[in-house]
Order: structure tokens, then sequence, then C-alpha cells
């Protein structure tokens, strides 16, 4: 049985995300495939960002945190979700990011510096991060990441992939997503005793 520092888990990313890699045992392999699928998947992050957007608008608890000011946003404000349209600067802005996400999820290396982009996706949609008026509850991001999970793995289904290359990237994906739920969920979490 390996022994296994728990409140390292807690305490050091690097030591976390080797933790789960690990456990998960997402691979070389893994990153392999993921990054096999960037250049179908590139041309379609468009539509799967417009997918999201169009799934976000459609409720007032996902919609309404993009009226503060974003970190970063320096245009105008909508005074309410009702007066903040598909085409807002803001809403493009926000649609920049997702797209710059979607395009490391396929092309990173997977390193030190990607692992800490990928624990910051979490914190920033916290107070510890970005906008301190901006605090995205668990549950909706919850929310987003299975409907993007759903979104990628029916785009990879649907790419006439060979089987075995399919499977592969299916798997890749799923751990993937996983790997990013844990480094957004570990940010809503209050200290818990070890």
């Amino acid at each position: 049985m390996k022994k296994i520092d728990e409140a390292r888990l807690e305490s050091d990313l690097a030591a976390r995300f080797a933790y789960l890699t690990e456990f998960m045992n997402f691979t070389a392999d893994d990153i392999a495939a993921i990054h096999g699928a960037a250049a179908h998947l590139a041309p379609l992050v468009p539509t799967l960002v417009d997918a999201v957007y169009d799934k976000l608008h459609q409720y007032s608890s996902t919609w309404r945190h993009f009226v503060p000011r974003q970190e970063g946003y320096t245009g105008p404000l909508p005074n309410s979700p009702e007066e903040l349209s598909m085409d807002h600067p803001q809403i493009q802005f926000r649609k920049q990011h997702l797209s710059r996400y979607l395009v490391q999820l396929v092309t990173a290396p997977y390193d030190a510096k990607t692992v800490a982009y990928l624990d910051m996706v979490g914190k920033i949609h916290t107070t510890k991060a970005g906008n301190s008026e901006i605090f995205v509850p668990l549950v909706q991001m919850n929310a987003l990441m299975g409907f993007v999970s759903d979104a990628i793995l029916s785009t990879i289904l649907n790419l006439g992939l060979p089987r075995e290359t399919e499977v592969k990237t299916l798997r890749a994906f799923n751990k993937l997503l996983w790997l990013q739920n844990d480094l957004i969920s570990r940010h809503y979490q209050a200290a818990t005793p070890v």
C-alpha cells in the first residue's frame, strides 16, 4: 500500500495533481490522445463556445455572473442580466477566454505551468482571484463542467475517428475533465481535517 501525505494534497498543487493523475492513470498516452484530437477540435472551438454561452444565457443563475466587470475587461458594463446580450463586448471578451481555455486543453504540455493555469480556472470563479465581487456557486460550476464535458465528448463521437482512437480520446478527455473538476472544486472547500 502506498502511503499518501493527505495534508500535502491540500497544500501542494503539484503533489495533488501528481496524486490525481497517478490515481486516475492519466498518462502520456492520454496526453498524446488529447493532442492528437487538437487538429480535429480546433476548427470546432467557436461552435463549442457558442453552445456554452447559449446554455449559460438560458438561466438567470448562470447569466447573472456576467453582469459585474470581469477581470481584465475594460469596456462598458450592462446594468442587469436583461441588458446583457450575446453580442455585448463583455460576453465577447468572455468567449475569447473560453476559446483560449479550450485550445489550451488540447495543446498544453500538462507541465507545472498548465497545472497552475487549470487551478486558476477554479480559483478565478471564486472571490480568491479576479474580481472579488464575482462568486460563481459550485452548483453552477458543476453544471457548466457537465455541459462542457458532454459537448466535448459528443463532438469527439462525431469526428468519425477510428474506433480505437475514438475510445482512447474519449477516455483521455474524461480523465482530463475530472482533473479539471477537482481543480475547480478544491477552491470551494473549507479546510477539512485530514
